[in-house]
């Protein structure tokens, strides 16, 4: 592997916080992006089904029939479904789409338009579902363009993260946990203003305020694209700079990032179901009386999220401190430890729910601060470290892509939290968060496994693999 210019020059940028400039710009621009998407999400399960799926709102969103048929049909619902099954399989289809679209996006960057122009015209697109969910009407047509723009959008900037490092430079995994800062920064902001304009003042100004938020994060995106590398020279436009060919040991690298994709999905259930079921149940179920003041459902998103942004900095801070006396674990083994503290934070949810029902009465909120608690510190192991991981043993020739790849895992957890979600109204609540207890820690032992046998096959020499011809 040759040292390019472009490399030195990103060697030598540590102008934010010992990373390159760059990193900084995409930072910020994802936590308005998180911001406006997070914003219309923490609204979405509520304002369906207390508005939006009730009559006679449900009558004017144009094509509805006919998409509740399409998705009788695909997920059996009967005709007299409750509210609460219907917008929880309209929140699975609707997220698990969302990181489905980013494989297609990917492709797109990779192959016709170059990142840059593919995130600008994510935002774009992204910017006009928000404000179209701003009406009745629009409804489907608003998701169908959030669901294109997140696709082109979201798997190219972090795409673009990754290219500020040169392959063996251990900032890359501490980077992708400031970038996740700034995600969670966004979600802490997005419930407080677009969440609290959207329950106590109309759902529209919500989704409104997440259309601001959204063409925010693309002028500052803008702003901070000359201090990025230049996109990759289209095959189309020809090889000006020849990109690398797939090698074997490459193709082995990829089948195993594939054989992970499963295991990913069970590890991220209890996170993605704080979106859906976890907000239904808390809004009737859980005493939302914090230091003597009710507050609105939605909050419960920035609790987590506020826990969230301080773990993840404790955890970058925890890992460069215990690597000065003892070797820090890889990859796979912060994604061990995520995993079974995931398991934890989920059985205070299921402990809250069984006292509860024992004593006749909603459940603490402070069961559901332990949980977030808990479920923030295995955040920190887990998202940021497994998209550090992809981005890191994506081979070059088709980064983008493997990117995409990586969102499948939440294309099937989200799928599936909205499938769960359907139980819920079906099995006491206890029962329904051990489920999702015993899944977590199913995935938490293959994730041991793994580290156990097969963490060699990912290491830095591995995917790097021998070294190529200068033509390669």
């Amino acid at each position: 592997m040759t040292t390019t210019t472009a490399t030195v020059v990103k060697d030598g940028d540590r102008a934010f916080l010992g990373h390159p400039k760059a990193l900084g710009f995409l930072s910020f621009s994802e936590a308005w992006e998180r911001f406006s998407y997070y914003g219309m999400q923490s609204l979405l399960v509520l304002y369906m089904t207390k508005t939006l799926l009730l009559s006679p709102h449900v009558e004017q969103i144009a094509g509805f029939e006919g998409f509740r048929a399409f998705i009788g049909q695909l997920y059996g619902l009967s005709p007299d479904a409750s509210t609460q099954v219907v917008a929880s399989t309209i929140f699975g289809l609707y997220t698990s789409l969302v990181y489905l679209t980013p494989i297609f996006g990917g492709l797109l960057a990779d192959q016709l338009l170059g990142r840059t122009r593919t995130i600008v015209i994510g935002a774009l697109l992204m910017a006009a579902g928000h404000f179209l969910m701003a009406f009745d009407v629009s409804f489907l047509l608003a998701l169908l363009c959030l669901v294109l723009g997140t696709g082109c959008f979201k798997g190219n900037i972090a795409g673009q993260v990754g290219s500020l490092y040169a392959e063996g430079d251990l900032r890359r995994a501490d980077a992708f946990q400031i970038f996740y800062l700034g995600i969670n920064a966004g979600v802490i902001a997005a419930p407080l203003i677009a969440g609290t304009l959207g329950e106590t003042v109309g759902w529209h100004y919500g989704f409104g305020a997440a259309g601001v938020g959204m063409l925010i994060a693309l002028v500052i995106y803008l702003a901070g694209r000359r201090h990025l590398p230049p996109d990759p020279r289209l095959r189309r436009k020809g090889p000006a700079v020849a990109r690398p060919k797939m090698r074997a040991h490459e193709w082995r690298t990829v089948g195993l990032l594939i054989l992970l994709l499963p295991v990913l999905t069970a590890s991220v259930l209890c996170n993605q179901q704080i979106f859906n079921a976890y907000l239904v149940w808390a809004d009737t179920g859980v005493d939302l009386t914090f230091f003597g003041s009710k507050v609105p459902t939605t909050w419960l998103i920035t609790l987590d999220s506020v826990v969230s942004v301080s773990f993840l900095a404790i955890m970058v801070v925890f890992w460069r401190v215990w690597a000065t006396r003892f070797k820090e674990p890889d990859e796979i083994g912060k994604l061990t430890i995520g995993a079974f503290i995931s398991v934890l934070g989920v059985l205070c949810l299921a402990a809250g729910a069984a006292q509860a029902a024992a004593a006749g009465t909603q459940v603490s909120i402070w069961w559901c601060v332990a949980f977030h608690v808990l479920n923030s510190i295995a955040f920190a192991n887990m998202l940021p470290v497994s998209l550090a991981l992809y981005a890191r043993a994506a081979p070059a020739a088709i980064t983008g892509f493997v990117i995409g790849l990586y969102y499948l895992h939440l294309v099937a957890g989200n799928q599936t939290v909205g499938i769960l979600g359907t139980l819920l109204e079906k099995m006491p609540p206890t029962q329904f968060w051990l489920m999702h207890a015993g899944i977590a820690a199913g995935a938490a032992v293959v994730f041991l496994v793994v580290g156990r046998f097969f963490a060699t096959l990912l290491s830095h020499e591995n995917v790097k693999g021998p070294a190529a011809p200068a033509h390669a």
